[in-house]
Formats: structure tokens, sequence, C-alpha cells
């Protein structure tokens, strides 16, 4: 089996490369050396997070100048997003440290005040046309493809320096930026997208740079939309747990009771609806664009190293190229041992086992009270912090569960309040969203809006934003709590709770600015699949990744 070279600098999920290029019909060697990088003929950089923190730790191993020397004698040579990153002369991220200098542009952070950042989710990578029948394809691009993009800084597109220098570019555009989606020249090619976590599309992306296949002419397809842009994201949510015979489920509650009701039902057992690898499997084949594990019982009695999510995960991200993300247990706690293990080294052991992004939900409610207590200063210590600062704000999302608290009118509360189109039984008009923990358990006297300025400021780079009242009801989303989060947050928002059918999604999606929505019982249940949702919103006129089989 032929194999490729990957230097890994501790960049957050590598097993999914790994699986990829495997899935390909190759071998992965690691480089641990500066040595290793001479006796590699083909070599990968991935990345993720921070480009200072990336060129600061490949410049402390000693390997920015083997790598110079590998890309200048001609050798294969491949970035993946912060691995893209450092080829360029710098980034506003970090000004202070300088880029390897090969593409001559200076990364910039996109604007926040007209969209989301990070910038999350499926977009194009378009080579210039050149003729209106023709594509040029750079290493398996296709003009009607997405690929899954996380990042805050893009290299912008200058057109005429960059063909100076004899590089072809695959743009992308967020808003009304222009950014390098995919670069080549040479020898040297490298993707700010992810290939690895988009799809079949992703894997033809790598297993042609491993094959050498770096432009290509061909036919413009003309069945298939070529619509630019980023598209509407469909999650596909399992909720894991124990069942009563020990065995994990993916299972769904109303109001997140998931016992079955009465004698007649399983008595009283824990609904089980299925294996967690196998329904996400499913659900990727079905054309999901992420899919979330919210660990419901967080294994507290198994030894931190043997947590059962971890085999999930490694499972899962052997057949399961679209971004996976973890929730549950993320949290500094002891060991059965008696040992201390920080939440950050359970994220990092969720991040090599698979996972992309995990998610924080009770803890970031009590952290979030401690930074009011501490009038706003941040501790520099919470699970949200320290994780922030290793992989990057994107690797982080808050889960937050709020339910409506009703108020004659907006002064009885101290709470940050909306005058609601559906009153109580009683009449009020008025409510604020109360956080809980403990799913959804125990309310605090902390409303959604103190909660998210405060994880935003903590580095969280997604909200989850679930409603209890909503959940397991199958009528729809709070769009009206989904817009009043939006009105005050810069970052991506994913809509939960609620989605009975696919108009759920439809009115999500064009009620509110929400950058993701989220499903989970109607896909369990086998009510619709997650192809009937997006081919939904696709006859709605509302852009979608399609699903290549």
């Amino acid at each position: 089996m032929p194999v490729v070279h990957l230097l890994d600098y501790v960049a957050g999920n590598i097993r999914s490369l790994v699986n990829a290029i495997e899935k390909v019909g190759y071998q992965v060697e690691w480089v641990k050396t500066p040595e290793d990088v001479q006796n590699a003929e083909k070599l990968i950089l991935p990345g993720v997070g921070h480009f200072g923190h990336c060129i600061t730790q490949l410049s402390n191993g000693g390997f920015l100048e083997p790598i110079r020397k590998h890309i200048a004698s001609g050798k294969p040579f491949m970035g993946i997003c912060v691995g893209l990153q450092v080829l360029c002369e710098g980034s506003a991220e970090d000004p202070s440290v300088p880029g390897l200098g090969l593409v001559p542009v200076r990364l910039e952070r996109f604007d926040s005040t007209t969209k989301s950042v990070p910038h999350i989710g499926w977009n194009s990578a378009k080579c210039p046309s050149k003729s209106p029948d023709k594509y040029t394809s750079l290493y398996g691009l296709h003009p009607q493809n997405k690929y899954y993009y996380v990042h805050s800084y893009a290299a912008p597109y200058d057109e005429k320096t960059l063909a100076d220098q004899g590089w072809t570019v695959a743009t992308s555009t967020y808003g009304d930026q222009t950014f390098i989606g995919a670069i080549g020249r040479d020898n040297v090619f490298a993707t700010q997208f992810h290939p690895e976590k988009s799809g079949k599309a992703g894997l033809r992306t790598i297993e042609s740079f491993l094959n050498g296949q770096s432009i290509q002419i061909l036919d413009s397809p003309s069945s298939q939309t070529t619509a630019s842009g980023l598209t509407r994201r469909v999650i596909a949510c399992l909720d894991v747990r124990t069942n009563d015979a020990g065995d994990l489920v993916v299972t769904k509650g109303d109001q997140y009771d998931v016992r079955e009701k009465g004698a007649q039902q399983s008595g009283g057992q824990v609904r089980n609806l299925g294996k967690p690898v196998d329904m996400a499997k499913r659900y990727y084949e079905q054309g999901a664009d992420e899919v979330t594990f919210l660990n419901i019982t967080s294994f507290r009695n198994c030894p931190v190293a043997d947590v059962p999510m971890l085999e999930i995960l490694r499972r899962t991200s052997e057949t399961v190229f679209v971004p996976l993300t973890i929730g549950g247990g993320i949290r500094d706690t002891i060991d059965t041992d008696g040992s201390r293990i920080s939440a950050l080294d359970i994220a990092t052991m969720y991040f090599k086992s698979g996972a992309d992004k995990v998610s924080i939900g009770s803890d970031a409610v009590t952290a979030a009270e401690l930074y009011y207590e501490n009038k706003c200063v941040l501790s520099g210590t919470t699970a949200i912090e320290t994780i922030s600062k290793a992989y990057g704000n994107q690797a982080v999302v808050v889960s937050v569960d709020p339910k409506r608290v009703y108020v004659n009118k907006a002064e009885d509360t101290t709470h940050r309040t909306i005058k609601t189109k559906y009153p109580n039984s009683a009449g009020q008009e008025f409510c604020w969203y109360q956080c809980t923990i403990k799913g959804g358990r125990e309310g605090r006297d902390f409303d959604v809006y103190q909660l998210i300025k405060a994880v935003e400021a903590m580095g969280a780079g997604e909200i989850l934003l679930n409603c209890i009242d909503k959940d397991g009801s199958n009528s729809g989303f709070d769009i009206e709590l989904i817009n009043d989060v939006k009105s005050f947050t810069t970052i991506p928002v994913i809509a939960s709770s609620g989605a009975g059918n696919p108009g759920h999604f439809e009115d999500v999606f064009n009620q509110t600015t929400t950058d993701a929505a989220l499903g989970a019982g109607m896909f369990h249940r086998n009510e619709y699949t997650v192809k009937d949702v997006k081919d939904y919103l696709a006859s709605k006129g509302l852009l979608v990744r399609e699903f290549e089989n």
C-alpha cells in the first residue's frame, strides 16, 4: 500500500483524516521529527485553531525549514485549513507571526457585522470558468459540489497577483467576501475547507492529490446546480445513553423524559430507537451535513479512557465523513482511580477519537454565573476557555436548554423579555427564557442573553439552541427564541427542538437567520429522512448540499 506522511502538531481531529486517506487506498506514516520530513515523498499538513499557535508549534519543533525544503524539492505537499494559512505571508489573527510567504496574501477576519463568524458549513470551491461548457478541476474539485469549512480568518482572493505567480485558485464567497477555498501550483495544493469532512466530494479531492491528478479541464455539468454560497445545514442529532440492560442505544424523550409510558409500553423501559453507529451512518448516507451525539448519561461510573462514546466516535468516523459533535461529560472530573482529569483532557480524547466539536451544556451555565460574579473577568480556567484556546473557537459548541417563564409585563423581571405572539393560559404576553441545567430538570435565575454573552466572551464558537417547551412537540422550532438570540450574537446558531416535518425546516430558515437546523425524533422514527427534508428545502428554492451516491 502506498504511503503518505502526516505531520500532526496536535491539530484536533486527525483520526478522520487518517480514515479518509486509508479509504482512498493509502497508508499513513507519522512525521515525528524534522528528519522524518526529509524522508517523506508525499506530505500533508492539517491544522485547526490559531494561526500563530500553529506557526509557533511548527517552529519550536524545528519543522518550518524542512517543510520549506520539501516544497522546494518538488515533492507533493498538501495543507488543510490552517495548513493552507501557514503558506500565506501572515494573518490578522496574529500579526506578529510571519507565515511561509509562498502565497502572496495576508489573511483577514470575516466581517461579523453582517454575518456569523466563524464561517461554518458547506460552501463552494470553484475555479474560474475557461468557457461556458468547460470548467477547471483543481485536484478533483467540481463546481456543483460543496465542501465543509470552519474558520474565522480567510485569504482574500487577489486574482491578478495570484495568477501572475502561477497559482490556480478555487474561490468561495461568504456574504460579500470572496476568499481562497483551495489553491494549487506545481507540487503544492492546499484547501481552506476540510476534505476529510466533505463527504465523497472531499474524498475525491484527497485521492486526486495523492494520485497526482492536479488540473483537468472537464465538461461543465448541465443538470446539477452550481449555485455559489453557504448552504442551509441540516443536522441529525442522536441522544445516546445506556438502557436498563446496559447497552448503548439512541433514545428520544418528550421534555427530556426518555422512558416509555404505561405498562403496555415496555414497562417504563428506556426508549430504544437503534444503535448509534448504525444510525449515524444511515443519516450520513441520507445527506446529513453533520451528526451530533449527545451523551445524556455521561457514563459517570466508567473510567474516562474507556468511556463508551470514545469507541462510538472511533467506529463512526471510519464511515461517516462529515463533522461529528459530541456533548455530555465535557468537564473537569475525578477518574475512578482518583486522578484528576481536566475538561481539556477529555475533549482531547474525543478529538483523537473522531470528534470535530465538543458541546458543553450545564457546565457552561455554571461558568457563566461565575463570570458575572467575578464582574465579567475571565478566569482562563473554564472548559470553554481552555478548549477554545487549544483547538480554536470553532471546536466549542455551547448547548443552551431554556424554557419560557411568563410575566405580566417586562418590568416584572430583571431578565431580558420578549412580547410573544403566544400568550400562556393566563393571558400573559411577556416571557423570558430561563436557563436550565441537568437536562432541563433544574432552572436557574439566569437568562439566555446572559448566558450567550458570557460564553461568547469565553470563546464559544457556536450555539446549539434548544427549547424545552418545544422538545418532543413536533410543532416546529421556537422562532421567537431564535430571532431574539440572533439579534444579539454574532456567532453561529443551530436551531433545535420541535422539528416534526420538512416544513418546519423551511419555516426556520425563512423566518430567522439561523445558521443550521437540527432534527432528531422525526428521523429516528423514520417519519422523514434527512433527504426528504433537503429535497423539500431545495424545492422551495433554498440552497442545500446535494449528497453524492
